[in-house]
């Protein structure tokens, strides 16, 4: 499984009505995540849902993950 593979797959576990897009490579990364579990929470208490998702992909000297270089958190329209 790719790293990207991963990436989409934990926040899916944590946050699964979302519609996930993960792009990148390197370390690096952007993620776009669509779901009705942010109605009524500030941006960044969306980011910290997917981040508290992603944590374990970002920890250690040798983690997969080592920034988002872009999030996008959005409730579906």
């Amino acid at each position: 499984m790719s790293i990207v593979e991963e990436v989409k797959n934990a926040i899916l576990e944590a946050i699964p009505d979302a519609d996930v897009a993960v792009s990148g490579g390197g370390g690096h990364f952007e993620i776009e995540v669509v779901s009705p579990v942010f109605e009524g929470k500030r941006i960044l208490a969306q980011q910290r849902l997917v981040y508290s998702a992603i944590t374990h992909l970002m920890a250690g000297d040798n983690a997969p993950v080592h920034a988002v270089d872009r999030m996008v958190c959005k409730t579906p329209e």
